[in-house]
C-alpha cells in the first residue's frame, strides 16, 4: 500500500509517495512544476504559459477545445484532503457519494480538470471560455480535446446526475 502526500507552493508542486511501513516497497517520487497560471480579469480567462513551455503550444490553435489540468491550490488543507464522501454539487438531495465518483473540489490529490473552448492562442497565452478555476490557479498540463478519444459513446450516468 502506498500513501501519498502533496506539497504545493507557487513555484513547485511535489507529490511524494511513501511506501507502507515495513513492506519494502520502493518510494516513488513524482515531481510536477506548474506549466502556467490561470488569469481572470474583466470577464476574460487566459492561460498564461511559462516561457520555458511556450514551444509546447505549437499546433494547439488547430483545436477547438483544450483539456486543462490544474491544482485546486486555494482548497488545499489536510482536513479537506481527508473528505472522501460528499453530496455532489453540495446538494443534500443528492446521495452521499465517494469523491472518485463525482467532481468535488475536495479530494486526496487536488487535481482538477476542465474542457475549455479555445478562443485564441497568442504567443504563450491561450484565451479560453469555460474553466472552473480561480485567478492565479497553477496549471499542471494542457491536452487537446479529441472527441474520438475523450467522448466515449457508451456512457452510463447515475440517476442523481441525470436530474
Amino acid at each position: 500500500m502506498i500513501v501519498c502526500e502533496a506539497v504545493v507552493s507557487a513555484a513547485l508542486c511535489v507529490l511524494v509517495a511513501a511506501a507502507a511501513k515495513g513492506t519494502g516497497e520502493p518510494k516513488p517520487v513524482f515531481k510536477m512544476s506548474p506549466v502556467g497560471t490561470v488569469r481572470k480579469a474583466e470577464g476574460a480567462t487566459r492561460l498564461e504559459i511559462e516561457p520555458a513551455y511556450a514551444k509546447a503550444l505549437k499546433g494547439l490553435d488547430g483545436f477547438s477545445h483544450v483539456v486543462v489540468l490544474y491544482w485546486f491550490d486555494k482548497n488545499d488543507t489536510p482536513a479537506k484532503r481527508g473528505i472522501l464522501q460528499v453530496h455532489p454539487r453540495g446538494k443534500r438531495e443528492n446521495p452521499l457519494t465517494g469523491v472518485f465518483a463525482c467532481r468535488a473540489p475536495v479530494r486526496p490529490n487536488l487535481i482538477a480538470m476542465s474542457v475549455c473552448r479555445i478562443e485564441a492562442v497568442e504567443g504563450r497565452v491561450v484565451r479560453v471560455a469555460g474553466i472552473d478555476a480561480f485567478d492565479g490557479t497553477p496549471i499542471l498540463d494542457l491536452k487537446p480535446y479529441i472527441p474520438a478519444i475523450d467522448a466515449p459513446k457508451d456512457v452510463r450516468l447515475p440517476d442523481w446526475l441525470k436530474r
